[in-house]
């Protein structure tokens, strides 16, 4: 309950600035994040980030893989073996546009 409230009061507090803020406000606000996200070195540090993320993910699948074996339901096993076929083929795309490189 308390983080619909919090929720609740963003939209509320969201809503009465953008209504003072105007059109010409969201336009410099979307245009500078456009910039920002375009900026070589943040795409750069985004990139390795989902690298990383994906290394610690492998490394945590075979640590608990070892510990977990046979319990797996064959369903979900054989889920998580297309998916770790599937990300090891080289040029893969994520559904967040990172490659693997």
């Amino acid at each position: 309950m308390r983080y619909r409230l919090t929720f609740i009061a963003g939209v509320a507090l969201g809503y009465v600035l953008g209504t003072r803020a105007g059109r010409e406000r969201y336009e410099q606000l979307k245009k500078s994040a456009r910039q920002f996200t375009e900026n070589p070195a943040v795409r750069n540090a985004a990139e390795s980030a989902a690298h990383s993320g994906r290394d610690i993910a492998g490394k945590a699948y075979h640590s608990v893989s070892d510990k977990v074996g046979d319990k797996v339901p064959a369903s979900v096993a054989e889920r998580v073996r297309s998916l770790r076929d599937r990300s090891s083929q080289n040029g893969f795309e994520d559904d967040w546009g990172t490659t693997n490189t």
